[in-house]
């Protein structure tokens, strides 16, 4: 494996600034439970004739350890200390196929402590067999998602995700294709989620998500006093019995506009 400099941001050499970056180090995934249904990875996959459930590499593997060939921070990584890797958002960090490659990743989420990195997965199950060996109670830089889209996929996720030992940790509901009542893992696992965020589906073939289902999410959030965010209306947003077809483009502003996050208690 190689090994990278971890004196980088101790040097006194002015940094390049902090950015948030798609880190899709490999590409490619297994439908595994309804909320795959209409996956975006695969409807953009189709377009240009690609096979998405063959796992890749891709070209972007090593983004969190490039660095800048010239100019003013050459020398320095291409992306400075607190810069945001959002990980995998076109594959799953914990698919089986991504064994081989996943110790490098970790190497570089360790050397890169200087910057976080934020990952989702469907596959709570191999997250302890694919840990590495130092991980302890978590690395303090690393947040891991589960997605439960429905109270059938709650249920079976996250019994064995919120006993994972990790330091930050988040649920996500998208697409939110039903109610879904997480108050008893709220409460007895309150110490351990740092948040819950909620989105409906998009896409031509997007089911409808209730806003009640939204606004349901969020009081057990408020009872449970957990940050809560409505990050995307979906494509189909069904509000007091109107049915509302949402372009693309407005579906993340439209949520913020609907002011319910809660962000901090």
């Amino acid at each position: 494996m190689e090994t990278y400099d971890q004196l980088e941001f101790f040097s006194s050499v002015k940094n390049t600034p902090p950015a948030s970056v798609m880190w899709n180090l490999w590409h490619g995934c297994t439908k595994v439970s309804p909320g795959c249904m209409h996956c975006y990875v695969y409807r953009r996959d189709i377009m240009h004739g690609k096979d998405t459930s063959t796992l890749r590499k891709t070209s972007s593997f090593n983004l969190p350890v490039r660095r800048n060939r010239a100019g003013e921070y050459k020398g320095r990584y291409k992306y400075g200390p607190g810069s945001v890797f959002y990980t995998c958002f076109t594959s799953d960090f914990f698919h089986p196929e991504a064994d081989a490659w996943r110790p490098e990743a970790w190497e570089m989420m360790r050397v890169r402590s200087d910057c976080r990195f934020y990952m989702i997965t469907k596959r709570p199950e191999r997250i302890t067999q694919c840990l590495p060996e130092d991980w302890d109670d978590g690395y303090e830089n690393v947040e891991i998602s589960c997605t439960c889209e429905d109270q059938k996929m709650a249920d079976r996720r996250l019994p064995v995700f919120l006993e994972i030992p990790m330091r930050h940790r988040s649920i996500i509901h998208e697409p939110l294709l039903g109610r879904i009542d997480i108050r008893k893992y709220l409460g007895t696992c309150r110490d351990r989620i740092d948040s819950v965020s909620v989105g409906g589906e998009s896409g031509p073939e997007a089911r409808i998500c209730d806003y009640a289902w939204v606004l349901d999410i969020r009081q057990q959030c408020m009872d449970h006093q957990i940050p809560f965010h409505y990050h995307q209306t979906g494509a189909r947003l069904l509000k007091d019995g109107k049915l509302y077809d949402i372009p693309r483009k407005y579906q993340q502003s439209q949520a913020k506009k609907a002011g319910i996050d809660i962000n901090r208690y």
